[in-house]
């Protein structure tokens, strides 16, 4: 039986299909996760994607992070279920309070969207463990919130455990402190990030096909799990 990885929609949710794509050519299917559903159809996994989920209105991902579907994803994690946030998807995370930090308004104001590299910093996340430690991916960051900031404590915790999972290089699109690009629990198991790792599986469509190691990354991973 393959691997079922849930993707969550939400109202103003833009990259599900993405999402679901980068899921297929890893070789797992996708399952459609509607955000008003009490049900994660018992998915291995789930990727909570990128977009405007409720228009951003009040704060990105503030309303969403309410969704009766985020009720059953917090408690699958604290389970053992992994959960992958990308852009909007890690702003939910965040206010939902499965990873730390906020996500605010760009440094200077402006939307950004570019390739972007970014380095690998920690390779045993669940999302990460087929990555080498130091390694450097391109994918692209779009977003206008995408500043990671958090309270002294909380990065001097991040950085001392290990938990920033990924950092800007050759530039920092939005003035995240300490150049973070994407951050883990303390399990490993919830990892999210801004950059958009499903724009970039494939080199007809993306800068690179390095995005894919996400989700190649997460199917090594369940499949060395312990039963639970």
């Amino acid at each position: 039986m393959s691997t079922r990885i849930g993707v969550i929609t939400f109202p103003g949710t833009l990259d599900d299909v993405d999402a679901s794509r980068a899921v297929r050519y890893a070789g797992a299917e996708p399952v459609a996760l509607w955000h008003g559903d009490h049900d994660l159809r018992g998915v291995d996994a789930v990727v909570v994607p990128g977009g405007f989920s409720y228009g951003d209105y009040l704060r990105a991902g503030a309303i969403a992070s309410l969704a009766p579907i985020m009720r059953e994803v917090v408690e699958g994690a604290a389970k053992g279920l992994p959960v992958l946030g990308i852009c909007n998807g890690f702003q939910i995370l965040c206010e939902a309070g499965l990873l730390p930090g906020a996500l605010t308004r760009n440094e200077k104001l402006h939307f950004v969207c570019r390739d972007q590299k970014l380095r690998v910093e920690n390779a045993d996340t669940a999302w990460t463990s087929g990555f080498v430690p130091g390694e450097e991916i391109l994918v692209p960051v779009k977003n206008a919130e995408g500043r990671f900031v958090a309270a002294p404590d909380t990065l001097k915790a991040l950085e001392a455990e290990g938990r920033v999972v990924f950092r800007y290089v050759g530039g920092n699109p939005n003035g995240s402190v300490a150049d973070i690009a994407g951050v883990a629990s303390e399990s490993g198991r919830v990892v999210g990030l801004m950059p958009h790792p499903e724009h970039a599986i494939d080199l007809l469509t993306g800068p690179s096909e390095q995005g894919l190691g996400l989700f190649t990354s997460v199917l090594g991973t369940l499949a060395g799990a312990p039963a639970a």
